[in-house]
């Protein structure tokens, strides 16, 4: 996971919070994951905790204001969160599978249907770009 979030600080050189679930392994990949950019995580973010609606996300995500937020949490809740933002449904466009991740892009205040997806990255992808970052 090391590598990995090395390579996903190649794609996104900067990230203003890292917000997890409350679960365990979550909160663990967050912490991997505020080292490679030398922040703090926050604490565990309970509408990510698994068996949640996505829309329940809405909300607290739009607190934030703005910046580039990292979310660390589980499926299928994360990929039903990501369709939601992107297509206002929460049925899944996609998969994360364990240590991938995407970017979304969203213009004015986030809302169902409001965000684009800029990019899908696989784990093996992130960690073949560490690795990469790694020799530099």
């Amino acid at each position: 996971m090391a590598r990995g979030a090395r390579g996903l600080r190649a794609l996104v050189p900067e990230v203003d919070a890292i917000l997890p679930s409350p679960l365990a392994r979550a909160v663990e990949t967050a912490r991997i994951l505020a080292d490679a950019y030398g922040l703090d995580p926050r604490e565990g973010l309970g509408v990510l905790a698994p068996g949640r609606p996505p829309h329940d996300a809405i909300e607290p995500l739009r607190a934030l204001e703005g910046g580039t937020v990292a979310l660390v949490g589980h499926e299928p809740h994360l990929s039903r969160l990501a369709a939601l933002l992107v297509a206002g449904d929460p049925a899944p466009l996609f998969t994360f599978r364990k240590g991938g991740a995407c970017l979304l892009e969203v213009d004015g205040a986030l809302q169902p249907g409001g965000a684009r997806l800029r990019w899908l990255a696989t784990a093996k992808l992130l960690r073949l770009l560490g690795a990469r970052a790694g020799k530099r």
